[in-house]
């Protein structure tokens, strides 16, 4: 029997062994390699009076397989766009004086530690402000425009137990002890943490020694607002005593410039934070909720007066979580951004509690899975820049102004001008469980033809109060060129669907989440052009979570590839780096309180009845689900006789699996490798031969 031309070239994309001449054009389908092609767009700041942005452009570089950002510069009337801060080191956070003639921003551009320059518009020229011996981060210029206030790390003294004996010049002795003492002591992406904290500072806009404002064993936090007169403050900490037992119980407070007294401004159970005083000085919004201990709880916009007192709760109507703020320049109004059903839109939301849409569509700069998110800000005239991208390309820059929608950059048009990609269209759900409705996606393979049967790969997210969106994704695209169709779902507990669709999973993760994700598996497969004998199931993290449970209770997959995952939760709450957080939120007691609870809820429980040949993927730094975890399960998957292989990425942890492209790319490459192990082929598929 003759093969298609289509599927011939969605197998291709595997390197099956076969005898052909060398490749007279470049291939139209998504590789592995076109990761180090793409370009996105963060972090845009619209100059005050609308007329350029300066947003941070992301790229690769294929000789470090790492990324690199710049600052570019974007002429609103002209269109045109020219580099501000780019070449050697890296370059972030640009944030304008108030007049719009400076641009402070963040660069290694000497080689060594991030350190705060200043650009001149009118001139081109750039200073650095200070030698500053920590990142400087929540830039903030001062209403005249005189100073820059910031937060930065201040190192601390190391714990001391006894001492070594006198060591003689030039020997060779090990390492010192290692001597931990504090709760939190490491983090995911940072490995052992310095002893010290984070402080507020402020330093002058020409140039100086910068000024520490904040002291003490405790840690501030950006953004950091100014009033207009210039003499306080506006930041968020966590200053109570057992602060480092309470993560989610920060204040905000009050900053004198002239003498760093600090006054608390709010003092309820939960956090605050993001603080925000309007641009007459009468009020601070910030963001926060009311703790009630439970696994998903919205984030609020509250204003108060600028003594702190009169709060209220702005978005008492919308049952949704606001990620971010700023004040329209009238200040009667504010700009948000928040999620709803998979969608990340920007709404001004006024003093009265009245919501009025202003744009929808936002994009993260996550790559490898379509994770929701995006950034914004705005000018004074109410022109809103922000990140946006669709499901076939990443983030660029765009505006909105007036009802008008205008994309600046178009970053990966070179990239993609010859490349045919798999297509997302969302799937109808509703689950078999309560027939609650279930938002999903399928991806069809390029060269799509419905009249044929696809294998399936369904992937989860992580989080597990997260949420994915119609977006653009590496993973996605490499599975569809090699032939799949790729299914992806916000199962109960995913974010953007309100507080009550979010703690459907309280303290009941894994639970019915997992009768969503089978419901969206027999919608797809109710489509016609799902192999029912030809299913597989991946995620990350939570997402790696529900996949060791799918196979410990079903068998209907072929293989699975499970990311990253929590396995044991006992071992992991006793592990990770959030450990304060992780039991308090997800469980109801500790687990020798209930250990039953942990069992019940662990993967682990379930290994006895895995058949499922299942892969194990692990970033060797990973300090979230520590790497221990994703070793229990290997080894108990070998122990059982399943077939197992576990694949570590050295360097990576939780958080950067991905961050370098070649690993990225190669982790999709052994998952797919993985998964044709177990594919089943049709007679027109015999004289193929794998490569594994």
């Amino acid at each position: 029997m003759r093969t298609p031309l289509p599927a011939l070239l969605c197998l291709l994309v595997l390197s099956w062994r076969i005898e052909a001449a060398p490749p007279e054009a470049p291939t139209r389908l998504f590789s592995g390699s076109d990761l180090f092609g793409l370009q996105v767009a963060t972090d845009p700041q619209i100059r005050p009076d609308g007329e350029a942005v300066a947003y941070v452009r992301v790229s690769f570089d294929i000789m470090t397989d790492r990324a690199k950002s710049a600052i570019w510069l974007v002429d609103m009337r002209s269109g045109s766009q020219r580099p501000l801060a780019s070449g050697a080191g890296a370059h972030s956070s640009p944030r304008w004086s108030p007049d719009g003639k400076r641009l402070a921003y963040v660069s290694t551009v000497d080689g060594g530690r991030p350190q705060l320059y200043v650009y001149w518009l009118d001139s081109g020229a750039t200073a650095r402000l200070a030698e500053l011996t920590h990142p400087p981060t929540s830039l903030a210029w001062s209403p005249d425009g005189s100073a820059i206030a910031f937060t930065m790390f201040a190192p601390d003294q190391r714990t001391r137990l006894g001492a070594p004996p006198p060591k003689p010049e030039n020997a060779q002795w090990a390492p010192p002890l290692e001597i931990v003492t504090d709760i939190t002591y490491r983090a995911d992406g940072r490995g052992m943490l310095e002893p010290g904290y984070t402080h507020v500072y402020v330093v002058p806009a020409e140039g100086g020694a910068p000024r520490q404002l904040t002291f003490g064993a405790f840690n501030e936090s950006g953004p950091v607002s100014w009033t207009p007169d210039g003499r306080f403050l506006i930041v968020a900490g966590n200053r109570n005593d057992d602060w480092r037992r309470e993560p989610l119980d920060s204040e905000l407070y009050r900053v004198s410039v002239a003498d760093g007294a600090l006054e608390a401004l709010t003092q309820r159970i939960g956090p605050d934070h993001h603080p925000a005083v309007s641009p007459d000085g009468r009020w601070i919004a910030w963001l926060g909720f009311d703790d009630r201990l439970l696994g998903y709880q919205n984030t609020a916009l509250y204003v108060m007066d600028i003594d702190g007192g009169e709060a209220r709760r702005l978005t008492a109507e919308l049952d949704r979580s606001v990620d971010a703020l700023q004040w329209a320049a009238d200040g009667r109004s504010l700009y948000i951004q928040y999620d709803d059903r998979a969608v990340t839109r920007v709404a001004r939301v006024f003093l009265d509690g009245r919501i009025e849409q202003v744009v929808a569509g936002l994009s993260g700069a996550s790559l490898d899975r379509p994770y929701t998110g995006g950034q914004f800000s705005v000018a004074r005239n109410g022109a809103v820049a922000f990140t946006s991208g669709t499901p076939h390309r990443p983030s660029d820059l765009s505006v909105a102004h007036r009802g008008r929608v205008r994309q600046l950059t178009q970053l990966n048009e070179s990239l993609f001008a010859d490349k045919i990609l798999g297509d997302v269209r969302p799937l109808v759900v509703k689950s078999s469980f309560d027939a609650q409705p279930i938002d999903a996606w399928i991806v069809t393979p390029p060269f799509f033809d419905p009249e044929r049967k696809y294998p399936l790969i369904l992937e989860i997210h992580g989080g597990p109060f997260a949420a994915y969106g119609p977006l653009f994704s590496t993973d996605y695209q490499l599975y569809a060129a090699a032939g799949y169709v790729v299914l992806y779902a916000n199962p109960r507990g995913s974010s953007s669907y309100g507080e009550a669709f979010g703690n459907l999973i309280h303290h009941n993760y894994p639970g019915e989440d997992y009768d969503d994700l089978m419901s969206a598996v027999d919608a797809a497969i109710a489509t016609g052009y799902v192999d029912a004998e030809n299913l597989f199931v991946t995620g990350g993290s939570g997402g790696g979570v529900l996949t060791a449970w799918i196979v410990g209770k079903t068998d209907r997959f072929r293989a699975a590839a499970t990311q990253k995952p929590v396995i044991n939760w006992t071992s992991t709450v006793l592990t990770t780096d959030v450990y304060t957080f992780m039991p308090k939120y997800w469980f109801a007691k500790l687990p020798w309180e209930d250990p039953e609870a942990y069992w019940r809820r662990s993967p682990l429980s379930l290994v006895g009845s895995v058949t499922t040949p299942t892969l194990v993927v692990v970033g060797d730094q990973d300090l979230r689900t520590p790497v221990a975890d994703s070793e229990q399960y290997y080894q108990a998957l070998q122990l059982r006789g399943v077939d197992t292989a576990l694949v570590k990425v050295p360097g990576a942890s939780h958080g950067g699996l991905t961050a370098r492209p070649s690993q990225s790319a190669a982790k999709a490459s052994a998952i797919l490798a993985w998964f044709e192990r177990y594919r089943t082929r049709g007679p027109d598929e015999d004289h193929l031969t794998a490569v594994d």
